[in-house]
């Protein structure tokens, strides 16, 4: 009985690994707390602060027509100012994604005044295998890093970090 016992737990546990349990992709972080992010659009990078430190950076992909800020709706513009993490999604068709605060009271009176629509869902995600071959700036609107990277990200920032968007 206790061998059948060991090898059905050995089994479940091989199971949960071959279904792609995705706490792999959950990692801990145990350094100084994140207070701020800054992204730089024209130079694709992106800095994460504790204080006055930069902690870590990255370099990052964009929307397909990143110059200037986010207005509309499908303009595929990255949008720029400040905005803050407002929720976190394990579940991202991007592999994990942040969500960035994007559009704010003022976003939502500049497109409302023109009779457009500002658009939303602005992240910080993974690719996921969404990212076309030889495309820097392939996003909706949002900040791209590699899988890799927004599973540290996802698990140095918490909702509420300021996100300092330049152009």
């Amino acid at each position: 009985m206790q061998r059948r016992t060991v090898f059905l737990g050995l089994s479940s546990l091989t199971l949960l690994a071959a279904c792609g349990g995705d706490s792999s992709k959950f990692q801990s972080y145990n350094g100084p707390r994140i207070t701020q992010i800054q992204i730089y659009k024209a130079k694709r990078r992106m800095f994460l602060f504790s204080g006055d430190k930069v902690v870590k950076r990255y370099k990052i992909g964009l929307g397909g027509a990143p110059v200037g800020a986010k207005r509309f709706e499908g303009d595929g513009k990255t949008p720029e100012g400040l905005y803050y993490i407002s929720r976190r999604n394990p579940n991202s068709a991007y592999h994990l994604s942040l969500g960035v605060s994007y559009p704010n009271p003022d976003d939502v009176a500049y497109a409302e005044a023109l009779g457009r629509k500002p658009g939303g869902d602005i992240m910080i995600h993974g690719q996921a295998g969404k990212n076309p071959p030889g495309m820097r700036d392939w996003t909706a609107g949002c900040i791209a890093v590699t899988d890799q990277e927004i599973e540290e990200i996802y698990a140095m920032v918490g909702v509420g970090t300021p996100v300092f968007l330049f152009p």
